[in-house]
C-alpha cells in the first residue's frame, strides 16, 4: 500500500516541537494532547509518532511495538479521563477520519477521544 506522508502537516510539526501542544500523555511511540477546537468537554487527540496517514496505513505498516503502544495510549487516556464505562465513567467516543470521504483534515493518523456529555448518534439509523 502506498501512502504519501506530508512532513509539513500540523501534527508532524507538533511532533518536531515546532508548534506547541497541551500534552496529556507521551509514550515512546504516541502523543496525546487537547484538541484546540474541542467539540466536547473532553476532546483529546492521540497520534502515533511515526509517519502514518490513516488507520489502515498504520495497521498494515506499523511495527508491533508501535501498534501496541498506540492502543495502550488510547486506553490510558480514557482511564486518566475517568470515562471508562466499565470503571464508573459515562463513556466516550473514539473517531478516526480517513481520506476525503471520511473528512480527514490532517493527513496524519489521529483519533479523537471525546467525552463529558451525551454526544448523540454519529449517523441516523438506517431504515429497517
Amino acid at each position: 500500500m502506498s501512502y504519501a506522508y506530508d512532513t509539513n502537516n500540523i501534527f508532524a510539526k507538533i511532533l518536531r516541537g515546532e508548534i506547541p501542544c497541551n500534552k496529556v500523555l507521551e509514550t515512546e511511540h504516541s502523543l496525546a494532547f487537547h484538541d484546540v477546537r474541542p467539540q466536547a468537554p473532553h476532546h483529546i487527540l492521540v497520534i502515533p509518532k511515526g509517519p502514518y496517514v490513516t488507520f489502515d496505513h498504520f495497521a498494515l505498516e506499523a511495527s508491533d511495538a508501535e501498534r501496541a503502544d498506540y492502543v495502550a495510549a488510547i486506553g490510558q487516556v480514557c482511564k486518566d479521563l475517568g470515562v471508562q464505562p466499565g470503571e464508573g465513567g459515562n463513556g466516550y467516543r473514539v473517531i478516526s477520519n480517513a481520506g476525503n470521504d471520511g473528512v480527514q483534515e490532517v493527513p496524519h493518523l489521529h483519533v479523537h477521544i471525546m467525552a463529558g456529555r451525551m454526544l448523540g448518534r454519529m449517523l441516523e439509523r438506517a431504515p429497517e
